[in-house]
């Protein structure tokens, strides 16, 4: 099937929010909305998106399709490509993208059932991309660079990739190595801030088996922390929501059970951008986040106790 080339006008994109998002890190998108200002990339915004199909796909692989297609076909409706702020939804709509693109019956029948319950058509000519993505790609690390304001070069953090950001590879264009990706950390030191390199750096945070057994899903948080705390790292720097699930939700709880103190801080990429670029604390959900920030903060722009 042809593809549409569909890069970005002046840097527009509508914004697929997903489930996780705004229920449990709308201090992330408050974040991500401000930094895109901040370096000129437009945000349309599609009241009628819905789940993104991941929850449903071990399930029904049919009922995911049709639901990745409708958010498709919105986005399709508008001209604009998707950014996403979660990794799996950003997995899951791109995986249902390449798949019914590249298998025409596949296609029919899902859009033969789109029209029939919601009178839409999916026509595979929309891109989707992960907001890390834009930035790393669409907007560039030296542009980035040149627009930092303030120092954070005395910050060391923790860059967490996730499971869903590389893989699968193929889905993605193979942009870069699942086994040794560097978009993350050339965005952490496009900020000023250091990237640091721990072990079991690209491991899973656990959430992937969080419902099922979550004395496993701990241990798996639990074992990285370690890591990055006998690395003497500030914060830990992450791009999934459900990431921070584990890391931040269920900290306190990692550290009753294992009998250990990390208080380590979680930040969202978009939110240690958004202090290199100047932007007030206040303006990028800080206060939201559930381990606090203060300290991290006045170390990173050398505020007054």
């Amino acid at each position: 099937m042809k593809k549409k080339e569909d890069r970005p006008k002046n840097n527009s994109f509508t914004l697929f929010l997903g489930c996780t998002v705004p229920v449990r890190a709308l201090n992330y998108e408050i974040a991500s909305r401000k930094v895109a200002e901040a370096l000129d990339i437009r945000f349309n915004d599609i009241p009628d998106f819905s789940c993104c199909g991941y929850p449903v796909k071990s399930i029904s692989h049919h009922a995911y399709l049709l639901m990745a297609a409708r958010n498709l076909a919105l986005a399709e409706a508008k001209g604009h490509p998707i950014c996403t702020l979660c990794s799996s939804c950003c997995g899951s709509l791109t995986e249902a993208n390449h798949e019914l693109q590249e298998d025409k019956n596949l296609r029919k029948r899902i859009n033969e059932d789109l029209y029939r319950w919601v009178g839409m058509r999916y026509e595979g000519e929309v891109r989707v991309q992960h907001l890390t993505r834009i930035l790393h790609q669409e907007i560039g690390v030296r542009k980035i660079s040149e627009k930092v304001q303030s120092d954070l070069s005395s910050l060391r953090v923790a860059p967490h990739y996730g499971c869903h950001y590389t893989k699968p590879s193929a889905i993605y264009e193979k942009l870069e190595d699942p086994e040794n990706p560097k978009s993350l950390d050339e965005l952490i030191r496009a900020t000023g801030a250091q990237s640091l390199s721990y072990e079991d750096k690209l491991s899973c945070c656990g959430g992937g088996v969080l419902a099922i057994d979550e004395q496993v899903a701990l241990g798996m948080a639990q074992r990285k922390l370690e890591h990055i705390q006998a690395k003497k790292a500030d914060a830990i720097v992450l791009i999934c929501p459900f990431c921070s699930v584990m890391y931040e939700s269920n900290q306190k709880k990692i550290e009753k059970v294992f009998e250990k103190e990390y208080k380590l801080p979680v930040l969202y990429y978009p939110q240690l951008l958004g202090l290199a670029l100047g932007i007030e604390p206040d303006e990028l959900g800080l206060k939201m986040n559930r381990i606090r920030t203060t300290d991290l903060v006045k170390k990173a722009l050398r505020r007054p106790a």
